[in-house]
């Protein structure tokens, strides 16, 4: 490394940005594995404890904010996993449709040919390989939309999800965070942002790789705490009787 200390270029803010220069990384073995560098970026070699030594320890971070159409771009983009936490009691869209209100007069659901799009996609990119999953938290007593998602378990593992169920007070006991996420390939978070309504209004992404270790850990003690949803659901119905 030519200079021990990074510094600060003159044409940037110096509370957002921070210059570093180095060796270049020339090893094709080690350019190979950087997978995500973007056009225009040059690997450089810097050593860890310059990081540790110099790096700014306090940041205002500015969230990252993304409209829904975007939002739904991402489910096409990665590569491997989507994972969602869903920990709401009630979604406001969910109670405007037809099936929603099949479920509150006490009708059986017909899923079939609901959301023919959003199922299409899904087949398309478990075909290819991607996993898509889903933790969801539930009350005692379950809430009506809860037990409304419970049923809607049944159409997104037809097309390839796999769902999972997760008493709240379990999840408080394990820490979980009160909220919703997606985690796609366990490097990027997409937060969800609802209003008082109950409506999702935008995303945060979140990408910095200590604050996505705590979501692939919330994730992580999920899993491991879930049943599968018909597994809950006749835990559910044995606890009514």
């Amino acid at each position: 490394m030519r200079d021990q200390s990074p510094r600060e270029g003159r044409d940037h803010d110096p509370a957002t940005a921070v210059l570093v220069h180095g060796p270049a990384l020339t090893d094709p073995d080690d350019i190979a594995q950087l997978r995500h560098l973007q056009d225009g970026e040059v690997p450089i070699v810097v050593p860890r404890e310059l990081l540790v030594d110099f790096g700014p320890k306090e940041v205002t971070r500015v969230p990252d904010i993304i409209g829904l159409d975007e939002f739904d771009g991402l489910f096409t983009r990665f590569e491997h996993t989507a994972w969602r936490l869903e920990t709401r009691r009630r979604y406001a869209s969910d109670e405007l449709t037809d099936t929603y209100a099949q479920f509150t007069r006490g009708e059986p659901v017909d899923w079939t040919g609901v959301d023919a799009d959003w199922c299409a996609e899904r087949r398309e990119q478990v075909a290819l390989g991607k996993r898509f999953e889903r933790v969801r938290v539930v009350d005692r007593p379950p809430t009506t939309g809860q037990l409304y998602l419970l049923d809607n378990a049944r159409r997104n593992s037809a097309v390839g999800e796999e769902i999972r169920n997760l008493w709240r007070d379990d999840a408080d006991r394990v820490g979980l965070p009160a909220e919703d996420f997606w985690i796609f390939d366990s490097r990027l978070v997409a937060l969800l942002d609802f209003d008082d309504t109950d409506n999702l209004v935008d995303v945060e992404l979140i990408t910095e790789p200590a604050a996505v270790l705590r979501y692939v850990r919330a994730r992580d003690a999920a899993l491991h705490h879930a049943l599968p949803y018909k597994e809950f659901a006749a835990q559910l119905t044995a606890q009514e009787h």
